[in-house]
């Protein structure tokens, strides 16, 4: 394993368990990986808002990719300057790779009149009925509500209908992924896509072209993430199957759920790093 690794990460379901979105079995790992330096980056369909918080709560410090890699927030202290083609909003230089949250809502509006029944999107729903449908606290509820980017979207239609509806929204300009619990509705970002302009950042700081990205997640959105990483973790989830890659090599499937798997995968896989921080 070369000097340099970056860990990217999907949350729920993956670093947080998909019930409880709790970490407790991957924070000693994390603790570790923090003294030995390897950044940890979350990589995940939560805004902006949720992020902030939830970096504070495990101790994070590093930047972070939000809706489905619809932008990049980098703390200010991260590197020695500013990189090119991102703006400074509060502490973060922030790149992004998609158009607002107003112009899918807007979309979804003019065009998607038929399938209206089918679907309540964040901008709908009550703060209560997301409680409802996720079990988050009300401020955590709160904070997912605070979308910047993209609509997520409460399907409750057939899958025939769902399928006829990713379409048309496709034939729109639209990107469609599943998530954990949703359909997020955005433009042509993902995951994948922000995880390689951040390597490309992290690279070049640390003048070392041998830098290997990992990556770990559970869903279908975490897929253009897994497919780009130089080592793809499938994070095994007590609700849907692997996510199906395309790739052969380099690729392990977790024995434990969430952050269990999480923390033993990493264990196995830098056990000669993180020995080293002990």
């Amino acid at each position: 394993m070369p000097e340099r690794v970056l860990i990217f990460t999907d949350l729920d379901g993956t670093l947080l368990d998909h019930y409880t979105y709790k970490a407790d079995a991957a924070l000693s790992t994390l603790a570790q990986l923090a003294a030995v330096d390897i950044p940890v980056i979350l990589n995940t369909s939560k805004t902006k808002a949720e992020l902030t918080a939830i970096t504070k709560e495990l101790a994070i410090t590093t930047p972070f990719i939000v809706e489905n890699g619809a932008a990049v927030f980098i703390p200010i202290s991260t590197f020695a300057q500013q990189p090119e083609d991102t703006v400074q909003i509060d502490n973060y230089w922030v790149k992004s790779f998609c158009l607002p949250r107003q112009h899918w809502l807007d979309l979804l509006t003019e065009h998607c009149q038929a399938f209206h029944k089918n679907y309540k999107g964040f901008s709908q729903l009550t703060v209560e009925q997301l409680i409802e449908l996720t079990g988050l606290t009300q401020k955590k509820a709160e904070q997912a509500k605070q979308r910047l980017f993209g609509e997520p979207l409460h399907w409750q239609g057939s899958d025939s209908e769902k399928e006829d509806f990713i379409q048309l929204l496709c034939d729109l300009g639209a990107n469609v992924l599943q998530g954990g619990r949703f359909l997020h509705v955005s433009g042509y970002s993902d995951k994948g896509q922000a995880m390689i302009w951040l390597a490309s950042l992290y690279r070049d700081f640390y003048n070392d072209n041998e830098v290997v990205t990992i990556a770990l997640g559970d869903g279908d959105n975490d897929i253009a993430m897994l497919e780009a990483a130089n080592i793809a973790i499938q994070v095994r989830s007590p609700v849907n199957d692997f996510p199906v890659l395309k790739r052969q090599v380099s690729t392990i499937k977790t024995q434990g759920y969430g952050p269990q798997g999480w923390a033993e995968s990493l264990q196995q896989l830098l056990s000669s790093k993180l020995t080293k921080g002990a």
